[in-house]
């Protein structure tokens, strides 16, 4: 697959900048590009945050809309978002019910995402997702990298609790049936 590309050194902003103009009504840009969030967010919900290394575009911010992510943190390209990123996106999307990081089981992502839910000063849960193909672990790699599907991975874990609403904390079995692990 081909991309056509101004600069190495903008390719991300110059991207943040396109998704979210050709997206406007339905997502905002954080501070600083550093997240991406749904535009309008429902009180009482629990605040769905994920993230990950940019150069799979969409990947991260292409789930946040309603009824998906709340947030996204894109990394620079193939790095893993910083924590700020995190507690930043975490302070904007919070209504209340508190957070839950929906992180992808690589090495960089999972420090960090841990990292935020310690320092952010909020309730959050964390969730990592595991894949069914990854690349394996060599001398070129930091832990292993998924690639596959990794949206799905997460549905289970969203259901409804004993009152009939949705929210993000569910049985973890339905997380560990779908590969994730908390």
């Amino acid at each position: 697959m081909k991309k056509l590309i101004n600069g190495a050194d903008t390719v991300l902003e110059e991207s943040l900048d396109g998704f979210a103009a050709a997206h406007a009504d339905i997502l905002l840009l954080g501070t600083e590009r550093k997240f991406v969030r749904r535009r309008t967010l429902k009180p009482g919900k629990v605040a769905l945050i994920s993230g990950g290394g940019s150069g799979h575009e969409p990947l991260h911010a292409g789930f946040v809309g309603r009824g998906m992510l709340d947030a996204a943190c894109p990394g620079q390209v193939f790095t893993s978002p910083t924590p700020d990123q995190m507690i930043e996106a975490a302070e904007a999307v919070d209504t209340g019910a508190g957070v839950l990081f929906i992180v992808k089981n690589y090495e960089g992502d999972v420090m960090n995402f841990n990292m935020a839910s310690e320092m952010t000063g909020r309730e959050v849960a964390s969730v990592v997702i595991n894949d069914d193909v990854a690349v394996e672990k060599s001398t070129y790699t930091t832990g292993e990298i998924d690639l596959h599907d990794r949206s799905s991975r997460c549905r289970g874990y969203v259901d409804r609790g004993k009152d009939g609403r949705r929210r993000g904390r569910g049985r973890h079995a339905a997380c560990r049936s779908q590969g994730a692990r908390r």
